[in-house]
């Protein structure tokens, strides 16, 4: 097994989240370099503790920080959080409000912190539908973290994975139209570059918060070979310590790729 730096993980820093010990627990060589997250339980999570539906979406917004130092500190290179689906839409609309501004005030204020740590902004879904405010600041994230280079966070944002591949036909038909594809051309690693997701790895370890058993329109793709991994933790609550137990959980198997 080959472990973690445990000279530099064992500096005091109030930003590690897991200890030299936990982090010694961790083969480097099978690391999954790329997560995916559905982060589902905000709303079940205020009806729990009697709060307004705002308050579990934005105490969602404290764990998704605590999780990306938590990654960072165990080397994971991509994140792909789960922000805002297309179905999100049919919401109340006070709801969809209060979801959108979150999505904005935690660029707002966390992207200094992005370039701190060397975390690069991208996104994934169709732009169109989204508030041009919001658009602004995605703009500008992503302009501000262009050259962060430790880690990259995709936020999924008026996101389906249906509408993704829909768009990705359009696309190549437009290209067939104009000659620039040609039928006999299209293959598995072809469609892949017409996604949105076409400059990264697919997902080595899916994890979905709440208990839930789906995965909810969400880069089923991009998802064919990758571990899943449940916890019925609901988001608010889910904490680096989950997100470490998930990691052994997905170094604890033994990946196949369909090949028996």
């Amino acid at each position: 097994m080959s472990n973690f730096n445990l000279t530099t993980s064992s500096q005091t820093n109030s930003n590690k989240c897991l200890s030299p010990n936990q982090l010694a627990c961790l083969d480097a060589n099978r690391m999954p370099r790329h997560i995916a997250i559905i982060p589902d339980g905000n709303r079940r999570w205020a009806k729990k503790n009697l709060l307004r539906i705002y308050e579990g979406h934005s105490k969602g917004v404290d764990a998704l920080i605590q999780i990306i130092k938590a990654a960072k500190q165990m080397q994971i290179k991509e994140i792909t959080i789960y922000g805002f689906s297309t179905e999100n839409w049919h919401r109340p609309q006070l709801e969809v409000q209060a979801l959108i501004s979150l999505i904005h005030s935690y660029l707002v204020n966390q992207t200094a912190n992005m370039v701190e740590d060397g975390v690069k902004f991208e996104t994934i879904g169709e732009p169109g539908g989204l508030p041009q405010y919001l658009l602004d600041t995605i703009k500008q994230t992503k302009h501000v973290t262009q050259n962060c280079s430790s880690m990259r966070l995709i936020m999924a944002l008026n996101y389906g994975a249906r509408n993704e591949i829909c768009r990705a036909f359009r696309a190549m038909l437009q290209d067939y139209d104009q000659k620039k594809l040609q039928v006999e051309e299209i293959n598995e690693t072809l469609v892949g570059r017409y996604l949105d997701t076409h400059a990264w790895s697919d997902p080595d370890l899916l994890i979905r918060t709440s208990g839930e058993l789906r995965v909810s329109n969400f880069l089923l793709w991009q998802l064919s070979y990758s571990e899943i991994h449940v916890s019925s933790v609901l988001w608010p609550d889910f904490t680096p310590q989950h997100l470490y137990e998930a990691i052994i959980d997905f170094q604890n198997r033994k990946r196949r790729w369909g090949g028996g």
